[in-house]
């Protein structure tokens, strides 16, 4: 009918106006660690990207065995790097490059040797390298099997993380992959979403119920 718009399917960042995009100018860092939650975390950088945020993506060896990387790069727009020797794209390692200037580096999910790795300061790999380098506020969301989450040693990690300052959210009671219900599921999308916007002092309303 002449006169009526054709609504666009298919929103992009540049529709929507600057209070639609809570994280425009922020530039964030997601690790994903290798667990079945990781899906969630396509979500995640979804909803980020969404909200104006300029997300770069790295993966541990593990989590490339629960989703692919070209999943992460299109829904970022940005090339997804899992190794801590690239030199051809990151002449001073990409621990050095991708940490500089980040406003906040989210890790989901984060695993039991994720825990264990920044809790004790390893850097043997490209996500462990970048928590050491990182100077922004981090943010873990934790995913593992009820056992493994109670564990002594993990708990202990835990708390040796908050003393050192990141922030961690959830896990929560539900159902967890191992078929099963117990606590150790990792925190939605919409939750850990809400944390960052308060972690970076913005409102995430704009970019909390918007379509992937």
């Amino acid at each position: 009918m002449q006169g009526m718009s054709t609504p666009n399917p298919d929103p992009r960042p540049s529709d929507f106006s600057v209070s639609d995009l809570p994280f425009a100018g922020k530039k964030l860092l997601v690790a994903v660690g290798g667990g079945i939650a990781a899906y969630k975390t396509a979500t995640l950088v979804s909803r980020l990207v969404q909200g104006g945020a300029e997300v770069q993506v790295v993966m541990t060896a593990a989590a490339a065995e629960f989703i692919g990387g070209a999943t992460f790069a299109a829904l970022s727009g940005r090339p997804v790097c899992n190794s801590i020797f690239a030199a051809d794209h990151y002449p001073l390692g990409p621990h050095i490059e991708l940490a500089t200037n980040r406003d906040l580096m989210i890790v989901a999910p984060a695993t039991a040797d994720l825990l264990a790795k920044f809790s004790q300061g390893f850097s043997d790999s490209l996500v462990s390298a970048l928590y050491l380098q990182i100077e922004c506020p981090v943010l873990l969301a934790p995913a593992m099997s009820t056992p493994m989450w109670q564990k002594a040693s993990v708990q202990r990690n835990v708390r040796q993380i908050i003393d050192d300052g990141a922030v961690v959210v959830g896990p929560e009671k539900g159902w967890l992959s191992c078929r099963q219900l117990g606590e150790g599921r990792m925190s939605e999308p919409e939750t850990i979403l809400q944390r960052a916007a308060e972690l970076l002092d913005v409102s995430s309303a704009g970019a909390t119920h918007r379509d992937r």
